[in-house]
């Protein structure tokens, strides 16, 4: 059976897809932890297992997270969000997980919607 013109009139319209938020993924590892970032646009969040970064256990080794906050400066952080899972692993090889996964993190955002030589400068601060 052949459907109606009338049927045909009230299919819904084609939609453009909706841009998707800028954002990039990326991992840190030390033994047996894995720690995935999630950089994406924001006001400057960084939350590590749905806990702000400030709140991160064991206490002595929470400097070693900051690490590259501290490095950088606050300007790279100031418009991204950083999400972080971590899984496996002892206390510490999370934290450099944490790190490592951070400091990627925003390497790789700042390349893909920045651009090329504030990637190069953020990444010589690091190293």
């Amino acid at each position: 059976r052949v459907p109606s013109l009338s049927i045909m009139s009230t299919a819904p319209t084609c939609e453009p897809p909706k841009s998707a938020k800028a954002s990039v993924q990326t991992f840190g590892k030390k033994k047996n932890s894995i720690a995935v970032a999630y950089v994406t646009a924001g006001k400057g969040l960084i939350r590590v297992n749905g806990y702000p970064l400030k709140l991160v256990e064991p206490e002595i080794l929470r400097y070693k997270v900051f690490e590259p906050v501290l490095l950088l400066g606050n300007q790279p952080f100031s418009k991204v969000d950083i999400r972080v899972k971590v899984a496996g692993g002892g206390n510490v090889s999370q934290i450099y997980a944490i790190r490592q996964a951070i400091a990627k993190g925003i390497i790789a955002y700042t390349a893909k919607y920045v651009d090329e030589a504030t990637k190069n400068q953020l990444k010589e601060q690091l190293l």
